[in-house]
Parts: structure tokens; sequence; C-alpha cells
């Protein structure tokens, strides 16, 4: 750890336009595994990978059918927001939060209640569903229904094309405006916090000394190092559920 909660404290109650980047570390004490981390999905089960990789996905139908399953699986459906989620949500209703920047897929932020034009969700949504071929979007839980039923490779109704969670896989282009419109934020900081990410992850890792540069504080909140723990003002590795709630406590 380096930095004071108390310093952290008066960094919150100075600030005017507070931007928060989460990661899967914000969501692991919800049940949620993180992906890279000791325990992590991949850590543990690196075959897990190909399941994210759009390449495999859309070539591979025995791919498309373990992502169904995985899906219905998740742990996600039954989490709930954990005291770090409540804890952002709070900070917005204390009219400090200007944006909330996640690489996360679990909608945990929203379900804890943070406004979703005030979420920027960099990797999309598990919880809709989009047609490769047409477009189309619908509710995750429509196509799950249909999996559950006995579809192990539900296509699309209306163009017969396949169908994947709403979110970004590897090999997938990020879509143009949504980093950008990340990237704008953190430079609109006077105060940023990056929660739960490994940094590792770009071009989003860059908002962190996009926001620096722009003379905004840093605080850095992840178990393991990150690249970036050298030009931030506070670091700690305490459980991000435990921490984050006294460091933005009125």
């Amino acid at each position: 750890m380096r930095g004071h909660i108390e310093d952290v404290r008066r960094w919150v109650d100075d600030a005017r336009r507070v931007v928060v980047l989460t990661g899967a570390g914000i969501s692991t004490d919800s049940g949620i595994a993180d992906f890279r981390g000791p325990q992590g999905v991949w850590t543990r089960n690196p075959a897990a990978e190909k399941l994210s990789n759009i390449h495999y996905y859309m070539a591979d139908p025995e791919v498309r059918k373990a992502s169904w399953k995985a899906r219905m699986d998740h742990t996600a459906w039954s989490a709930k927001p954990n005291p770090g989620h409540r804890a952002l949500a709070e900070l917005e209703r204390r009219g400090k939060l200007h944006a909330l920047i996640t690489q996360n897929i679990d909608e945990l932020h929203q379900l804890a209640g943070n406004s979703p034009d005030k979420v920027i969700e960099v990797h999309g949504t598990m919880r809709k569903v989009v047609c490769m071929g047409c477009g189309m979007t619908a509710p995750m839980q429509k196509a799950l229904e249909r999996v559950r039923a006995g579809e192990d490779d539900p296509a699309c109704r209306d163009c017969g094309g396949i169908l994947k969670s709403a979110t970004i896989s590897f090999g997938q282009a990020l879509v143009p405006e949504v980093i950008e419109g990340a990237m704008r934020v953190a430079e609109e900081a006077d105060l940023f916090f990056a929660v739960g990410t490994s940094l590792q992850v770009y071009p989003i890792a860059g908002a962190v000394p996009a926001a620096r540069a722009a003379g905004a504080k840093i605080v850095i909140m992840n178990a393991e190092p990150t690249p970036f723990d050298d030009i931030a003002h506070a670091v700690f590795r305490d459980s991000i559920s435990d921490i984050l709630p006294r460091l933005l406590q009125a």
C-alpha cells in the first residue's frame, strides 16, 4: 500500500470530476472470477480463452455450443453488487462521479444504482445477445431460454445468422466512439481511480497516463502490481469491497 486513506478522502471531497475505471477485480467479491488473476478463468483453464476468441467462435460450432453452456452457467446471473459497486453508486448520488468506465460485462454497476448514462462499457454487456449477420439485439435471457429448451447453438430468428453475447471478443474491433468517449472523460478528470484492473489491455489502459497528463490525481486499487503504479499518487492492494467504501465515504 502506498498512500493514506485520509488523503484520498480529502481528494474526493475536493474533486469536481471523479472518473473511475473498473476491471474484473471489483466483481470478484460478488463471486465472478476474473480472467488473468491467480484463480482466473484463463489461468485455471487456458482452453477457455478460445470461447472468447471471435475467430474460433465464428468458425467452430463446438466452440459456440461450449460458449452457450458457459453463458447459461455463468455466475453473473446470481451475482449481486458488493460494497465496492455500491460505493460507486453512492459517489454518483453525491454528485462527484463524472463517468464510470468499465471493462466488465456483468452490469453490476447499473444494478448497484449507477445511471446507465454514466457508465461506459468498453467491452459491451453479457446481458444482451447480438446477431453477427443482421445486427439484431435482444435480451440474453431470451436466447438462453432456447438453449434450456434444447437448442445448443441457437440461430437468429430474423436471418439465420450466428448469435453471440453483445460483448467484444478477442479479435473483434472495439467500438471507436466508445473508446473515444472513455479517453475524453479520462482527460476531463481531476481525480481518477483505476479499480480491479491489471491495466494491461489497450487502448483503455492508456486512460491512466492520459488522466495523469491532464493533471488528475491517480489512485490505483488492484491485488497485483500494474504498469502504472509508479505514476499513481496512491496505490492500494486491499480487498476492493473493503477499501473502496472507506476511501469514498463522505
